[in-house]
């Protein structure tokens, strides 16, 4: 198991059921503002909600190792360690839903419920992992995000009832550190498909998928709803990529559903 990079950076709110948000690529944990007003209810003890920078991202540092989310996943086992927490519900929205399933594959005695939004639990295929090696190749010999801004990566993950986010995701785009959005890309190329450890898990599931989302097709919820057909499965209609920024209400909705699920046992 990794160590955790220095200086972790944690959001937390709420005194309830524990539930872990993992941010996506290559935003930080201030996505989840929303859900942390929100998701431990008006007196505060209906959800524990962590989210965390992952390494690399936000206030947290990228350390030294290898790419591999595998580490992100570990990452997540120490935080709950040092949070005092044994078993939490995880959720994660593109790059962090990868993570959150390395975190099933790797530690599934410490998952109470797991939320996948707008991710896919396949590999990727062959031109998409080409693309991510020329976006960390880029960026690295730039020194600079600015291909993303260029590329309008945050446009592209918003649907077109929600350009009015197009500022806010760009800046937390233009704020990621080029190492980072290097190696983050590097380490979602090598992530194995998890279809079957999906299927395995024995706790409650939900899978969010946004209509409208560009990058992750609805159908890819799909296929891992037939993985899992005990699972929610909930299309948002007008959402693009970033569903729990687009419609908070419908995110923040499944996973109380969840929350409740899971505390059912």
């Amino acid at each position: 198991m990794s160590q955790l990079p220095s200086a972790v950076s944690v959001r937390e709110s709420g005194t309830g059921t524990p539930l872990v948000l993992l941010h996506a690529f290559p935003l930080n944990a201030s996505m989840w503002s929303a859900q942390l007003d929100a998701l431990p209810g008006l007196t505060g003890d209906e959800a524990r909600v962590l989210a965390p920078d992952q390494r690399g991202f936000g206030g947290t540092g990228l350390g030294a190792d290898e790419p591999s989310l595998d580490l992100v996943a570990d990452d997540l086992a120490l935080l709950l360690d040092a949070a005092g927490i044994d078993r939490a519900v995880v959720g994660g929205l593109s790059m962090g839903g990868y993570v959150a399933l390395a975190f099933a594959r790797r530690h599934p005695d410490r998952l109470s419920g797991l939320l996948l939004a707008n991710t896919r639990a396949t590999a990727d295929r062959d031109a998409t992992r080409a693309d991510r090696e020329r976006i960390a190749a880029a960026v690295t010999a730039r020194g600079s995000v600015q291909l993303l801004l260029d590329e309008r990566v945050a446009a592209g993950q918003l649907g077109p009832d929600s350009q009015h986010l197009v500022e806010r995701v760009q800046a937390m785009v233009a704020a990621a550190p080029p190492a980072s959005v290097a190696w983050a890309q590097r380490a979602m190329a090598a992530r194995p498909d998890s279809l079957e450890v999906l299927a395995g898990l024995r706790v409650p599931v939900t899978f969010l998928a946004g209509a409208l989302d560009a990058l992750v097709a609805p159908e890819e919820a799909e296929l891992m709803h037939r993985a899992r057909p005990d699972a929610e499965l909930t299309v948002v209609p007008g959402v693009g990529h970033l569903s729990a920024l687009e419609s908070p209400g419908a995110f923040d909705a499944a996973a109380r559903r969840l929350l409740a699920r899971a505390a059912a046992g």
